[in-house]
């Protein structure tokens, strides 16, 4: 890279191989390392952050190591000569159970692969069904939480709910690079994609090579899983069906539960069959819409459906709440509040969809409950709960009467006394975000 920031060019070059009648579909490695594409992936790398891969490199010193490696980088890609460092195999916890598992690319391997990514994206992208939302420019999960609506809205008020089991450990290799090789013909592109796909996982310091599936945490994994699934999205536009899909997760909307049934075992057939992929059948069923959750979101059974959080996405909300209000954290509240504030505000910005705020005001009452909790445990002595009271402006025999009780901190945080001293406007004062003034805001801004 030259001083400035840009990738640089090196001095001498392998000579371009020969393509048939100059297509650039022959010539995309050109493209992928070209410098306006390759100082916009380094941007979008560094700042997307995250954690070193298994070289340990962190994203921060990327750029100084392409100032001195990048010639030599450059010319293995155009040569075909470039391989891929293993993946760092990290588990995630998921919500319902079960832990979820990402491969953590090197940071240059993901700067090569956003390269990739914006030089495919243009070739893909537009074939892609209308119906498809994942991880595509202009489109968004809440995009297709409204189509659903729409369809629920329209008679169909019964959904296929769909989940593929494991389904990016278990995409089929060769059924993927058959897919990619319709629309790429350069084989320097598809041997590098298919050198990500075997790169193999590195486990306690072996690497182990992976045979199928692509490594969940790339920034190529989302595209190749909307390659993949794009026949399944075909499939359901030629029978006619309404439906959504959000990377592996596809609703399909019916007018029974019976006509629900069959397209269920038939697309269970389709995927098994063509795509040598398996349906979840502990997360699958077919519903009511309103008993489904669709990315965190539900929907009311009125005739006019109106977005809803899923009892999920609430039950999800309170695990995460609980660790930054827990009574046994020694913090100060000042940092509990910090901690929490951010959280708050990331999740209402996604959740601002919902038309049912009256959950918010319930989840609002609960977080200060919480945090009265908190402080009381603070308050250890009678003396000093009594003296905080008062100062904060109840009656001395209500204080003297929460400060003598034997209750423990959850219920007293309940008592109109405690109410009263540390209420809504206390909170406000200290500098909490309310979901419910935060939810308005961002209705209103829209």
């Amino acid at each position: 890279m030259n001083p400035r920031g840009t990738v640089g060019v090196p001095s001498t070059l392998p000579a371009p191989m020969e393509q048939p009648g100059g297509d650039p579909r022959y010539r995309l490695m050109e493209q992928v390392v070209e410098r306006a594409n390759m100082t916009k992936a380094l941007r979008r790398v560094e700042r997307n952050g995250g954690a070193a891969g298994v070289d340990g490199m962190e994203p921060e010193a990327l750029r100084s190591y392409l100032k001195e490696h990048w010639p030599r980088i450059k010319e293995e890609l155009l040569a075909g000569t470039y391989r891929p460092m293993p993946v760092r195999r990290v588990e995630i916890p998921k919500p319902g159970g079960g832990v979820r598992l990402l491969g953590i690319p090197t940071v240059l391997d993901r700067l090569i692969q956003q390269a990739l990514l914006q030089v495919l994206t243009p070739i893909f992208d537009p074939g892609f069904s209308p119906h498809s939302y994942s991880f595509r420019p202009g489109r968004s999960a809440h995009q297709a939480v409204e189509q659903a609506r729409r369809y629920v809205a329209q008679g169909y008020r019964h959904v296929v709910d769909l989940d593929l089991a494991q389904f990016f450990d278990r995409v089929n290799h060769d059924l993927l690079m058959a897919r990619v090789a319709r629309k790429v013909k350069d084989k320097r592109v598809l041997k590098l994609i298919r050198a990500y796909l075997q790169a193999g996982v590195m486990i306690n310091g072996c690497c182990v090579r992976t045979e199928e599936g692509t490594p969940q945490g790339g920034p190529l994994s989302p595209l190749l899983a909307n390659i993949i699934l794009d026949d399944l999205d075909k499939e359901l536009e030629r029978r006619g069906h309404r439906f959504v899909r959000y990377a592996d997760d596809s609703n399909v909307y019916v007018k029974s539960c019976r006509a629900g049934q069959r397209v269920f075992e038939s697309l269970k057939r389709f995927l098994e069959q063509r795509l040598k992929l398996r349906i979840n059948e502990e997360k699958s069923a077919v519903d009511y819409a309103w008993r489904r959750g669709i990315l965190g979101f539900s929907f009311t059974w009125e005739k006019e459906p109106r977005i809803r959080l899923a009892p999920q996405t609430v039950k999800r909300f309170k695990q995460r709440i609980r660790w930054p209000t827990s009574r046994s954290r020694s913090v100060n509240m000042a940092e509990r509040l910090a901690r929490l504030n951010e959280y708050l505000k990331g999740w209402m910005g996604y959740f601002r969809l919902i038309e049912t705020p009256s959950i918010l005001q319930a989840l609002d009452e609960w977080i200060r409950r919480r945090l009265r909790m908190c402080l009381l445990k603070q308050w250890k002595r009678p003396r000093t709960r009594r003296r905080n009271l008062v100062a904060l402006g109840i009656p001395e025999d209500w204080a003297r009467h929460i400060s003598g009780s034997r209750k423990g901190c959850w219920r007293l945080a309940n008592t109109p006394q405690v109410n009263k001293a540390l209420g809504l406007a206390y909170w406000r004062s200290q500098g909490l975000v309310s979901l419910v003034d935060r939810y308005r805001e961002l209705r209103s801004a829209s």
